[in-house]
This record gives structure tokens, sequence and C-alpha cells, in this order.
């Protein structure tokens, strides 16, 4: 059985790299079905098309501010089953935690210059289509400064260590390779972070992305 393609919104106003992103993600299987140049034609086109995931740009026409993380903040609301990939130059911290407020599931975050190869971006492309989360590390640690600096600093320094890696995504298991640690080394950090954060288990809650945007929620 043949995967199908993965289906893309790309919201870029420039047009070289708008072509130039098509190109490269129908090389590696996707399926850009609309592309877009304003905040406005990107709301249009997830509407008409349905993709699996948007990939936006935070500064679009006409002021070239936020439009972009504005109607990403739209569409999440509007459509949450789609997928929504933030890539851009800038880290816009007010409106990024406004996009992440109901939960990180199905939401990425990727600045364009950290990006080293196309399969990394079509990777977190995939995770986020998927439900997952894809966050840069940069924008991770912007986002913390702000919000209930209590609680992060109530952390211990391999705690905090591992709430970053659970916000960018990883696995416990994929935190204990990176970290050189037991998995249930991993376990135990991420209990202890639960605990300081006072999220109790529930079977609804997804207390992993809670853990990282409990701190925000203010903010939002």
């Amino acid at each position: 059985m043949i995967d199908k393609p993965l289906r893309v919104v790309l919201a870029e106003d420039s047009v070289i790299l708008r072509d130039g992103m098509v190109e490269l993600l129908g090389a590696r299987g996707c399926t850009v079905v609309a592309t877009a140049g304003t905040a406005p034609d990107l709301i249009a086109a997830v509407a008409e098309h349905r993709p699996d995931v948007a990939v936006v740009d935070i500064r679009m026409p006409p002021t070239h501010t936020d439009e972009g993380i504005r109607a990403a903040v739209e569409i999440r609301a509007s459509t949450p089953g789609v997928g929504i990939l933030v890539f851009s130059q800038h880290v816009e911290t007010t409106w990024a935690a406004r996009l992440l407020a109901d939960g990180a599931a199905g939401i990425g975050y990727l600045l364009k210059e950290r990006v080293a190869r196309t399969s990394e971006f079509v990777d977190a492309l995939h995770r986020v289509a998927e439900g997952g989360t894809a966050l840069d590390p940069e924008v991770v640690t912007r986002l913390m400064r702000g919000g209930h600096r209590s609680r992060v600093d109530a952390l211990t320094p391999r705690e905090h260590e591992v709430l970053e890696l659970m916000a960018q995504g990883h696995s416990n298991r994929s935190i204990a390779t990176r970290l050189a640690v037991s998995e249930r080394a991993v376990e135990k950090h991420v209990a202890a972070v639960f605990t300081k954060f006072d999220l109790p288990a529930t079977d609804a809650d997804n207390r992993r992305v809670k853990a990282v945007l409990a701190y925000l929620s203010e903010n939002g």
C-alpha cells in the first residue's frame, strides 16, 4: 500500500522562495495543493482545500508584521484538523503563545536559517500533519522567558532540559538517547515536571503539552 502524498498549502510572499519550496516539496513526495502570498489568500486556500498541513510565514503583505501568524491562529480556531507549521526568520512570542494556547498537537514553528536539510523540514511537516509537534529550540527558549517563571524556576537543570526536549516533540526514548541516560530516568524527570506544574493524570489531558504550555496560558 502506497501512502497518500502529504497535502500542503504554502503561504510565502516571496515568489522565488515559494516556487523553490513547491519544487522541493514535490521532489520529496508532497503535493502543494495551493500557494498564497497574503494572509487572506492563505485562509481561503485552507478553507477550500483542507490540507494536511499549512506552511505559514509570519510577516506577509500588506504590513509585513504579523499577518501570517494571525492567520495561523484563525485557522487553528476554525479548522483544528489542519496542521500548522510556522516557517519564518522571526520569533513572534506573543502570537506563538496564542497559537499554542490550546495545545501543541499539530503545531510546528521552525526558523528558516536553522533548518540545515530539506529532509528535516519534510520530517517536521509529516510530524505536524500527524498531530505531533515540531518546535525549534530557539522558539522554545524565547517562549520560556515569559509566562509563569516560578514554575520553570522550580525545575532542576536536568528537568528543564527534559522539558525543552518534550516541547520540541521528542518522545521519552528520544530524550534518553539525546541525554545519554536511561528511559526510566527520563520518566522520573517527566513525572517530576508534572508534579511541580501541578498536572494530575487524567484520561482527557495531554500532560506533556500542558507541562510546556501551562505558564503560557495567561499570555494567550
